[in-house]
C-alpha cells in the first residue's frame, strides 16, 4: 500500500511540474530558502552559544 501511495505522489509531482513549471519552481525555491534559513539559524544559535 505504501509503495502505491509513493508512486501516486511521485506521479502527481511530475504532473504538477509538467503542467505548471513556473509555480513549481517557485515552490521548490521557497522550500530551499526555508531549509537554508533553518541551517542559518542553527549556525547563529551555536555561534551565540560559543560567545
Amino acid at each position: 500500500m505504501k509503495k502505491a501511495v509513493g508512486w501516486i505522489a511521485l506521479f502527481l509531482v511530475i504532473f504538477y511540474i509538467g503542467t505548471s513549471p513556473g509555480p513549481a519552481a517557485d515552490t521548490a525555491q521557497g522550500i530551499g530558502d526555508g531549509i537554508a534559513q533553518v541551517f542559518r539559524n542553527i549556525g547563529v544559535f551555536f555561534s551565540n552559544l560559543a560567545d
